[in-house]
């Protein structure tokens, strides 16, 4: 890839990375099931607006309503409710290093349950080393000698499964611009997720979080969702899905420099150990290195 789209992958890692730092702040003070509403419902409003600016809101066709309610679940309600959820009791640092396991799900899911993808020995091998580094993670909540509780830490691993669901529906709307594709699921979540925040929110009002905490639900609609599909999608259509994908790599590493910076979080020696053979499978999974060392000199 041209320097250009390095830039763009590395800025697109440490906003994604951050996400989880954003999360984990504003969390602290608001429902999740409300901040799930809030993120999707603000990026939903800055995106219809470049929608409406570069004359693209008729795209928007009522045949894709049912699509996009779908999309909207798989790829946004569900994952950020599991992650919110997952969030009030686990760090930002090991969250994202859960989330980083969908890929491998993708996998799974696109190769064995739907048949769409054609398993290949490297992506055998990936999954493999994905599932191990799972378990070493979850090793020591399942041994009950983490602070973690292990259902915080099965949230995030099912917000990395809807992912991978999502990436296979996602197929479908190949006829659209990404731009339309995400205001469009978008648009889908926030209806969904309306009524779950109403229901959910309780005694809590707009008035209860601090300025920081909706400081970082700014950053989480704007940034981390409006601004970071406009990056990723740029990424698409210049360097493919392939490059694009690159950024599974670095979202985690950027999350627990984030949460160790400012948050001041640790992981433990197992938690670690799982993350380094998590990103082997990633690097496994994705075969350029492999490739690279088979390629004949000339």
């Amino acid at each position: 890839m041209p320097l250009r789209n390095w830039i763009m992958l590395t800025v697109l890692g440490a906003i994604w990375g951050g996400s989880f730092l954003f999360a984990k702040v504003a969390v602290a003070e608001i429902p999740p099931f409300v901040l799930v509403f809030l993120r999707v419902s603000i990026a939903c409003t800055v995106l219809l607006m470049i929608l409406w600016q570069r004359g693209m809101l008729n795209r928007l066709e009522k045949k894709y309503a049912v699509p996009f309610l779908v999309m909207g679940l798989l790829n946004n309600a569900i994952p950020f409710s599991l992650l919110f959820l997952g969030q009030t009791e686990i760090g930002a640092g090991l969250a994202s290093i859960l989330n980083a396991t969908t890929p491998v799900f993708t996998v799974i899911v696109a190769g064995l349950l739907t048949k769409q993808e054609t398993l290949q020995g490297n992506r055998i091998a990936g999954v493999v080393l994905g599932v191990a580094g799972v378990a070493i993670m979850l090793w020591s909540s399942l041994s009950g000698l983490a602070s973690d509780p292990l259902w915080a830490q099965l949230c995030c691993l099912g917000a990395a499964i809807s992912y991978a669901c999502a990436a296979t529906f996602a197929r479908r709307f190949k006829t659209l611009p990404p731009q339309v594709t995400a205001t469009g699921q978008l648009l889908g979540s926030t209806t969904l997720m309306l009524p779950v925040a109403l229901l959910t929110a309780g005694n809590w009002t707009m008035a209860d979080p601090s300025l920081t905490a909706w400081l970082n639900v700014l950053a989480l609609g704007v940034l981390a969702t409006a601004l970071a599909y406009l990056i990723y999608f740029q990424i698409l259509a210049e360097a493919g899905a392939t490059n694009a994908s690159l950024v599974t790599l670095l979202v985690p590493a950027s999350a627990l420099f984030f949460g160790w910076l400012i948050l001041g979080e640790n992981l433990g020696v197992l938690q670690l150990g799982g993350f380094a053979v998590l990103l082997a499978g990633l690097v496994v999974l994705d075969g350029r290195i492999l490739k690279k060392r088979r390629a004949p000199a000339v």
